[in-house]
């Protein structure tokens, strides 16, 4: 059987490890961190990451506020299983019931890639926050004739238990994250990050959450739903994405009833890992909402 990451031995060298504890919600012991004060900002990671991937951001959000962040079901250092399971849906309601335990109202859900699309999701299911900001936001389904066969792939994946052992042994082995990182984001992150993403990969139980997340993600349904959303919504990208398409947002973009878009150029996937004095700069800033 897979053993889980162990917070003593794994988590020794953790990004902001002091900042970090272990909250019960429900079926699931949360791994979160916490730092700053004043108005409440939480903070979602994208599918295959971890609390790690806002170890610059952060600190510089934390301030003018109190950020939260925590492991997503299925990944890092939090444990158990949604009732929902790693479905959109699932995901969101996990993410609310955290924040209820936490007494946690926010201003802002600031959500990367799949985070985003958890963060719409909340909002849809009725979790008030006056506004979303989406780093590269992952709000479309894969294009055209690969979308099934993406998904269909995804979920033969996690049903054999074999897959995601080879895939952490081949991450294991390889030594070759950050050149992975580089294809499939392109972004070229710190050592630091690129160190904390072999972990993660080289960890079965890790890498079966973000199979099972990809497999059960629901973006045609989200996408329907793009008109109704209510809040306000800042959508930050990434030029150079390798991972999801510059066009791809912008048609998030008009689908938003109150978004705005923002394209930094010469930045991936992972934005705020490579620059985040650049996505904390666009984060503050204010723009007008186009209707």
């Amino acid at each position: 059987m897979s053993k889980p990451l162990v917070w003593e031995t794994d988590g020794r060298d953790w990004p902001h490890r002091a900042a970090s504890r272990f909250v019960q919600a429900g079926p699931l012991t949360w791994h979160v961190q916490e730092m700053g004060e004043g108005p409440a900002v939480v903070l979602l990671h994208g599918t295959g990451a971890a609390t790690h991937s806002w170890r610059h951001l952060m600190p510089l959000l934390a301030r003018e506020h109190r950020v939260i962040a925590m492991d997503l079901p299925g990944h890092g250092f939090t444990r158990g299983r949604p009732p929902g399971g790693l479905t959109l849906p699932g995901m969101a309601a996990a993410v609310t019931a955290l924040l209820n335990q936490l007494e946690v109202r926010p201003e802002r859900l600031i959500g990367h890639s799949a985070g985003a699309a958890i963060a719409l999701r909340m909002i849809r299911e009725g979790f008030a926050v006056p506004e979303v900001i989406g780093l590269n936001a992952a709000l479309s389904p894969f294009p055209g004739f690969f979308a099934p066969l993406f998904q269909g792939l995804a979920r033969a994946l996690v049903l054999n238990p074999l897959v995601p052992r080879l895939f952490a042994a081949s991450a294991r082995t390889s030594g070759d994250t950050g050149r992975l990182l580089v294809r499939s984001t392109g972004s070229q992150i710190d050592t630091d990050g690129v160190r904390c993403y072999a972990m993660l990969l080289g960890n079965a139980l890790h890498c079966r959450g973000a199979l099972e997340m990809m497999a059960g993600w629901d973006l045609a349904g989200l996408q329907r739903d793009l008109p109704k959303v209510a809040a306000r919504v800042r959508l930050i990208h990434g030029a150079k994405d390798a991972a999801v398409p510059t066009s791809s947002v912008e048609q998030a973009a008009k689908l938003l009833p109150q978004a705005t878009l923002s394209v930094l150029a010469g930045l991936g996937h992972l934005a705020h890992e490579e620059r985040a004095d650049l996505v904390a700069e666009a984060i503050a800033a204010t723009a007008p909402i186009h209707a």
